[in-house]
């Protein structure tokens, strides 16, 4: 093991951020921002005891289920709405910007919907909204992403009225 440390150690960190932005640019986009600049989302308290508490699973994984029309390019701004009592076996997977073998073995490992299940029946959370919403993160556009994706996943938290969201993010 210390031999693969040993390899290991000699290689540069990755300059994540900066790779990024040198994408971003060579794509012809807006130079790249992150969607919480400048200033990070208000944090709200949670107010109600979990127990007590409709959950509503927002995951960036790409996940589709079964018949429905798979995630199709990196600047797919569409979500898909995952009932959540679809079995698991029935989940897909369509995104641009991750490996995908583990979430096509298990997608509970991106969209955790047979976890928060077991929550509700061991009586951690109180339930689950009607629907799940998925989308393929990475979007390049911020505008877009807030103008169309942003929008479409607001407009399921008013309709569903959750307690509160988890947010998955790829």
């Amino acid at each position: 093991m210390s031999e693969v440390l040993e390899g290991r150690s000699s290689l540069p960190p990755a300059d994540y951020i900066g790779e990024t932005k040198r994408l971003y640019d060579s794509l012809g986009y807006d130079s790249y921002r992150w969607a919480s600049e400048p200033d990070a989302p208000a944090w709200e308290p949670i107010v109600k005891p979990l127990s007590a508490s409709k959950v509503m699973l927002i995951g960036s994984g790409g996940i589709y289920r079964k018949g429905q029309i798979a995630f199709h390019t990196k600047d797919d701004t569409s979500i898909r709405l995952i009932p959540n009592d679809a079995p698991t076996a029935e989940l897909r997977t369509a995104h641009f910007a991750y490996d995908q073998a583990d979430a096509r073995a298990d997608a509970n490992c991106v969209f955790p919907m047979d976890r928060l299940r077991e929550m509700v029946a061991d009586g951690e959370i109180g339930g689950l909204t009607e629907s799940s919403v998925a989308f393929m993160g990475g979007i390049y556009s911020t505008r877009r992403m807030l103008a169309a994706t942003a929008e479409l996943i607001l407009e399921q938290c008013r309709a569903q009225e959750p307690d509160l969201v988890l947010l998955v993010p790829v």
